[in-house]
């Protein structure tokens, strides 16, 4: 605590050039990321799979591949450019102090006497602040959806069906936001200088009510689970499920078709009580053998105890965030430099802290990539020990096509932005060579398999 309190005040030096230093940082890591898709860009723009992939992927596909890689590039450069813009717009306009004493005139203005404290005033500027925010990025959103999904046959979505989940996601932001926000707010202003502990106890109870409330009330809204019938797949899952003592409760599919074609598979639920959630299309366009060695990977990272460790990892993150926010809360000369001077609230020294803490996350990011993809690796090497080494193989192999997922990656963009290995290192862990699988899965020259890259399954 006194060290703490030590650092704050160190740190809290008038005059001291927060905005200049923010917004170094901004432009820093936005050129550092423009370099490794530019890296990554000219991966992109290679003709040829690589070796091992030249007996799996025709070239017709590898070449849509690759164009949906370049233009996913593309998009992202141009977005990032329009979140820049933003983000330089609301600091050197001073939009966000302009914006606190606009929501603070209409609170006085409109609302009764008793609704005009802080925590009345933040709830108003935060949901107005996510309503500025969610209707000027819609072009990028409508595009991504509309234009760049479409274009490559992804999307599966209505302009309708676009509209009510964005309207369902604002009124969703307003029911679980306005009390998750206000005891946050509450907890600051009654805890004193140790309110970060608190926060932290009050961290994990959110995540724990959201693993409970999530597929109950959140996830009917925008997605159909119903119950995985009888069969030769459901018979597959739930005899691996037992043989693995992993606690299955329900099995379920889900119409992700609704919206895209893409594919997945995942395990959610409490410690005692799992829940499995496939896809539709993954269901569709896989063998059920296949389906089943997806789900021996997934069922891997609980086995290995994959989950528990990410799991204790975020929470670690959590209280660190926490307590290095208490650094920041009282710092007058970070508030002054963005435009507060006469007023300092809390939900704002946190959004200031958490621009000035990026690099740090830029260095999290990383580190958390190179442990999923270990993680990864060893989840792959859990279903080749249960003997679905050639299934998940083939399967991994119909998701890439399935999705258009990249097939080669620059080393240094993958490292940074990638959580799982792409998908040559995949097959050369597992030891795939077309039909058969080469004799020893786990070593290959005498070495085990390099962790550089990584993307989704």
């Amino acid at each position: 605590m006194d060290l703490l309190r030590r650092l704050g005040q160190f740190l809290d030096r008038p005059g001291f050039p927060w905005k200049r230093l923010v917004v170094s940082f901004q432009v820093a890591q936005y050129v550092f990321e423009g370099y490794l898709s530019y890296r990554q860009y000219k991966i992109l723009q290679q003709t040829r799979p690589p070796k091992s992939l030249e007996g799996e992927v025709k070239q017709e596909t590898f070449d849509k591949s690759q164009a949906y890689g370049r233009a996913k590039a593309r998009f992202g450069l141009y977005s990032g450019v329009y979140s820049q813009i933003q983000n330089f717009g609301t600091i050197y306009l001073d939009l966000l102090p302009k914006l606190w004493d606009l929501t603070g005139t209409w609170l006085h203005r409109y609302s009764p006497q008793g609704f005009t404290g802080e925590i009345t005033h933040t709830l108003v500027f935060f949901f107005a602040y996510n309503l500025i925010t969610t209707i000027i990025n819609l072009p990028i959103a409508y595009y991504s959806t509309f234009v760049l999904e479409e274009k490559f046959g992804f999307n599966k979505s209505t302009v309708n069906l676009w509209v009510t989940d964005l309207l369902k996601g604002q009124a969703l932001a307003i029911a679980l936001g306005a009390p998750l926000l206000s005891a946050f707010l509450a907890i600051v202003q009654k805890t004193g200088n140790s309110f970060f502990y608190y926060l932290f106890l009050f961290g994990i109870g959110v995540q724990l009510f959201a693993i409970t409330i999530y597929p109950i009330a959140i996830l009917p809204l925008f997605n159909k689970l119903s119950p995985l019938k009888e069969g030769e797949l459901k018979a597959g899952v739930e005899g691996l499920a037992k043989r693995l003592d992993f606690p299955l409760k329900q099995l379920f599919v889900i119409d992700g078709s609704k919206r895209s074609a893409h594919s997945n598979a995942y395990f959610y639920g409490l410690p005692w009580k799992k829940h499995i959630v496939i896809y539709d299309t993954l269901i569709e366009k896989s063998e059920t053998e296949e389906v089943v060695a997806v789900l021996s990977h997934e069922l891997g990272h609980w086995s290995l105890s994959h989950t528990t460790k990410l799991f204790g990892i975020a929470q670690f993150h959590m209280f660190y965030v926490f307590a290095l926010f208490s650094v920041f809360i009282n710092n007058r000369s970070l508030y002054q430099s963005f435009g507060f001077h006469k007023e300092f609230p809390i939900i704002i020294g946190f959004i200031l802290f958490s621009e000035a803490l990026a690099p740090m996350d830029m260095v999290i990011k990383l580190l958390m990539n190179v442990l999923s993809r270990k993680f990864e690796f060893e989840a792959d090497e859990f279903a080749v020990k249960l003997g679905y080494s050639t299934e998940l193989a083939r399967s991994l192999i119909k998701l890439q096509i399935q999705n258009l997922s990249t097939m080669d990656a620059d080393w240094m963009y993958a490292s940074y932005h990638f959580s799982h290995p792409i998908l040559p290192e995949r097959l050369g862990a597992l030891g795939w060579s077309g039909k058969e699988k080469k004799a020893d899965p786990k070593v290959v020259n005498g070495e085990k398999p390099s962790v550089i890259t990584g993307r989704e399954l």
